[in-house]
């Protein structure tokens, strides 16, 4: 039995829209007056989201409302105050309240609202325009793919704020760029144009920033052409090709379809 999804007053305080049409889901992040900066609850109402997704969703779409994906970690969740709502995780640290164990579980319920994106019964695409810095940059890399307007600007700023990526961004990022380009990129916390962005294979499409919704657009029709069996089958397969020798792979193909081919006998049958 499916969860059910977020209301609609959860959403805005998190700071997120979602849309379903059919088969594919649109999370915008929706707080430009801060340029859609994030913050604990925004994660695990990500999460909650990913929870609660119709079984008939095969595409979700992350992007940003206003001119920027999003500027990363909202530094209130830094400050004594913290974020209205939400305990300071600064404070409570402080103060000796919780032990590392409670603080890891915490962080870890942020990081569910990252990880349910890898799936395989679904693709995951980031529409970046804009800046899309730490937290962003992380969400970012948590999809499957990301199209990029020309403006994109892409940081892991964590670093230079004495902090370290914690949103699942260090493995896709290594996975991309290989170990020592994300030691320079993490460690300068510079920022990477969407030019450099796609030659670092951290895109796959880069268009004019006008054309950002259109491209999105066709590809999420090329991808729902494909049969949404064999489209889990192939990611799933091929997000273990990453941890898996030849033979190991070679051994999974063949189960995969074998899957496959019963399935179809059985429907022409």
């Amino acid at each position: 039995m499916e969860a059910a999804l977020p209301s609609a007053e959860e959403l805005t305080a998190a700071g997120l829209r979602l849309e379903i049409q059919g088969a594919v889901a649109k999370v915008t992040l929706a707080r430009p007056e801060r340029r859609n900066a994030m913050t604990g609850r925004t994660w695990t109402t990500l999460a909650h989201i990913g929870h609660g997704l119709p079984e008939s969703v095969r595409i979700v779409v992350i992007s940003g409302d206003g001119s920027s994906f999003s500027s990363g970690i909202d530094l209130a969740m830094f400050s004594p105050e913290g974020v209205p709502g939400e305990t300071s995780l600064m404070a409570r640290i402080a103060a000796g309240d919780g032990d590392r164990s409670e603080i890891d579980a915490l962080i870890a319920s942020y990081q569910a609202g990252y990880l349910w994106l890898r799936r395989p019964d679904i693709v995951s695409v980031a529409a970046v325009r804009g800046h899309a810095i730490g937290a962003g940059f992380q969400l970012a890399l948590a999809c499957d793919l990301r199209v990029l307007a020309d403006d994109a600007r892409l940081c892991m700023k964590e670093p230079a704020l004495g902090l370290v990526p914690d949103l699942t961004g260090t493995k896709p990022l290594v996975d991309l760029v290989g170990v020592n380009r994300a030691i320079e990129l993490c460690l300068t916390a510079r920022t990477v144009s969407a030019a450099e962005a796609r030659e670092l294979r951290l895109a796959e499409l880069v268009v004019p920033g006008d054309e950002l919704e259109a491209a999105v657009a066709d590809l999420t029709a090329a991808l729902l052409a494909v049969p949404a069996e064999a489209a889990t089958a192939t990611k799933a397969l091929l997000l273990g090709a990453t941890e898996a020798g030849l033979e190991e792979q070679a051994a999974a193909e063949r189960a995969a379809q074998i899957d496959r081919l019963t399935a179809l006998a059985r429907a022409a049958g």
